[in-house]
């Protein structure tokens, strides 16, 4: 048998335990904070990835039905007789499926070059009220006529 001595200590005292319950704590509160930041900032990307999507879609549908004028309002309904007026409605319901009534695109031309914009409310990623992200695709939607000589 083991002789004890007076005095000496076995086992760890409540203070011990006190302090190492803290830094457990302290390191698991940093852990969660970190995981809120990562999924916040997870639903911005998939937010832009969304709008890419969308605004790539459009030009494609552009490129298809090249003759037709993009750049009017778009209708409050869809008409699948008129193609155009389709593909705006079609444009204008896939922004406020995925932003919300707040997101808003455009379809501006210049010089024969398509400028896309869709804009919507990215709050939740920056922590600031009312805070607007913005999508912006440029392309030419169709090649330039060759030169007659």
């Amino acid at each position: 048998m083991r002789e004890r001595r007076k005095g000496a200590q076995e086992g760890m005292t409540l203070i011990e335990v006190l302090v190492a319950l803290l830094i457990l704590t302290v390191g698991l509160l940093g852990a969660a904070a970190v995981q809120l930041n990562a999924l916040k900032y997870t639903d911005s990307s998939r937010m832009t990835s969304q709008a890419s999507f969308i605004a790539y879609d459009m030009m494609d549908r552009i490129r298809a039905n090249s003759g037709a004028d993009y750049t009017v309002t778009p209708p409050t309904s869809g008409n699948l007789s008129v193609t155009r007026d389709q593909d705006l409605y079609d444009f204008t319901s896939n922004i406020v499926n995925f932003g919300g009534v707040s997101a808003t695109g455009s379809v501006t031309l210049s010089l024969r070059v398509y400028t896309i914009t869709i804009t919507w409310d990215d709050s939740r990623a920056a922590n600031v009220a009312n805070t607007r992200r913005s999508f912006v695709l440029t392309s030419r939607a169709t090649t330039d006529p060759a030169p007659t000589p």
